[in-house]
Parts: structure tokens; C-alpha cells; sequence
């Protein structure tokens, strides 16, 4: 079974259909998690995990963990914020140190796709997934596709957008007097680019658990 996670805050994001996309396209058995309205605390450090390899803290993370460790492969999306993967994705991947005590890695071996979604589709040396990849690393599972998705620009819906001049309307139009159409952030539909690189982690995972 593939699992696929989105990390995003809104349940409809660029992030939950770049996600969904890998999952429809790989052929394979799939289960769907979006973080959105989820209750998932950071870890606390309590070390109540230590002794049955499961995170005792009692909030929406339970549900997740059990599914992470039924799955052969996760799929996980994770908006950036500030550069970071946002709190909800990294509260997830934190409480994920229940799994790695007393020599076992419940998580070894298990296939991972990272997303990256942001307003810049720069892919090296990004921090949202290098910090994944991180967590993917220090549970022992393998990393087979990482990618970045472009994702909508909240500037585009803030009242200030059009004069204000750091956002992202001025940087990429210039002043205006108006936002046309055409001069909005793509859709996920509509970037074909993105589109084939699910496609391409989607036949990735398809292949390697044939």
C-alpha cells in the first residue's frame, strides 16, 4: 500500500493534488491523509514511546502512525514556509522518533517521495527537503524521488498585494492598477511540468514494488 500525506494546512492545496496525483498514477493500492484541521503536537520529549516503539501522546497522530507503518511507501507533500517545511509537516516527522528505539527502525526500508511545494520552484539544495529528507534518513528509509511543485502566492489574495512593495505582485508585474488573469500563479492543472514529475515518482514507485 502506498500512503500519501498532505502536509498542508488547507485541504484543497497544490500541495493534496500534487500528492494525490502521484497516488492515482502508480497502479498500486493507496490511502489518502491530509494534515489539514489534524491536532498534532511536536514531541515533548516524555519517552513514553521508549519501551513499545509508539508515541503515547493521545492526539491525531496515533491514527497517522498506524497507517505509516502499514504502508510500503509514502508519498508525503509539505508546503514551505519561511523556508522550513510548515509546523504541522515537521510536528508529524518529529513525533516519528517513537518508531526508533531498542535497535529497531519500524520505518526501515519503506520507499518516500518528497514534495516540495512553494512560490519558487528552485529544487537544489532546498531546505523543505533537505529537512525531509533528514527525518527520511534518521529512520532508515529510502529516499527514491524529490521534487518541488510551484504553489499559489497568498500575495495574490491580500488586499495590500497590488502596492505593496516586497510582495510578490510587484516583484513579478511591477506596479499595476489591476490583476488580469493570466498574471496568476498556475493552477496545479496547469503545470505540466509538475504534473510529469509525479508521473514520473508515481512509475518510480509502481516499478520498485512490482
Amino acid at each position: 500500500m502506498i500512503l500519501g500525506i498532505s502536509g498542508s494546512p488547507r485541504p484543497n492545496s497544490v500541495t493534496a493534488s500534487a500528492v494525490k496525483r502521484v497516488l492515482a498514477e502508480s497502479g498500486k493500492e493507496t490511502e489518502y491523509i491530509s494534515l489539514a484541521g489534524k491536532k498534532i503536537s511536536g514531541c515533548i520529549s516524555c519517552l513514553g514511546c521508549t519501551s513499545k516503539n509508539m508515541c503515547v501522546v493521545k492526539d491525531d497522530f496515533l491514527e497517522i502512525a498506524k497507517a505509516m507503518l502499514k504502508a510500503d511507501a509514502i508519498v508525503f507533500g509539505a508546503p514551505n514556509y519561511f523556508d522550513q517545511p510548515n509546523a504541522l509537516s515537521h510536528c508529524l516527522w518529529e513525533r516519528c522518533f517513537c518508531f526508533r528505539h531498542n535497535g529497531e527502525f519500524l520505518l526501515k526500508n519503506k520507499l518516500e517521495v518528497i514534495i516540495s511545494t512553494g512560490y519558487s520552484n528552485e529544487e537544489k539544495n532546498n531546505p523543505v527537503i533537505e529537512t525531509i529528507k533528514m527525518f527520511m534518513n534518521r529512520n532508515k528509509m529510502k529516499v527514491v524521488s524529490k521534487f518541488t511543485v510551484g504553489a499559489y502566492s497568498q500575495c495574490y489574495d491580500c488586499n495590500q498585494g497590488i502596492g505593496c512593495k516586497v510582495g510578490n505582485i510587484v516583484k513579478d508585474h511591477g506596479f499595476v492598477d489591476k490583476l488580469t488573469p493570466e498574471m496568476y500563479p498556475k493552477k496545479f492543472e496547469d503545470q505540466h511540468i509538475s504534473i510529469l514529475k509525479c508521473d514520473n515518482a508515481a512509475k518510480c514507485l509502481k516499478n520498485m514494488l512490482s
